[in-house]
């Protein structure tokens, strides 16, 4: 995959160098609930998911990239999930380190793997799940076209209580 540019932010592909990174984001409790973890992640276990995410995203169903700034600091990660070759679909989600949040960053990248998504891979619709009280992610996904089509009525489970999630949909109308 050849890296995605834009004005403020690039997507690349996940490279060795970014298990330092990941093992940071993937082991930050703040976030644990968005991403439904219960426990911390090894850097071995890292490395080996690293090295999976070479193959091609149909086959492991999956593409998580870097978001990058301008100056190729790794600044988050936007993925695809779920990726249905035969329905053309997948799952989106996007982290953002939160000293890189409210600067256009997040809605950049969820531009370009968008535009990609329809593009490239020939995806006929991305979705997200969101938390109801996630505003900001709420505004993201909003702010770039996706639709609310539903409410999920305590769907996720964190620490004792349970919380609803919004569904969200873009579809590309364009055949």
């Amino acid at each position: 995959m050849v890296t995605l540019q834009g004005d403020l932010v690039n997507l690349r592909a996940l490279e060795l160098k970014d298990l330092t990174f990941l093992y940071t984001i993937e082991n930050d409790e703040s976030l644990w609930e968005l991403s439904q973890t219960k426990t911390p992640f090894s850097k071995d276990i890292l490395q080996k998911y690293l090295e999976t995410a070479q193959k091609k995203p149909q086959k492991i169903k999956q593409l998580r990239l870097v978001i990058t700034s301008k100056t190729n600091e790794p600044i988050g990660f936007i993925d695809l999930f779920e990726l249905d070759s035969e329905n053309k679909r997948a799952g989106v989600s996007i982290v953002i380190l939160n000293s890189h949040r409210r600067n256009g960053f997040g809605k950049e990248a969820l531009s370009l793997l968008i535009q990609y998504s329809f593009n490239a891979l020939g995806l006929h619709q991305v979705y997200s799940n969101v938390l109801e009280d996630n505003n900001a992610s709420i505004c993201l996904f909003e702010s770039v076209g996706f639709e609310k089509i539903g409410l999920k009525k305590d769907w996720r489970l964190y620490e004792g209580r349970y919380k609803n999630e919004y569904l969200f949909q873009l579809i590309n109308h364009v055949l």
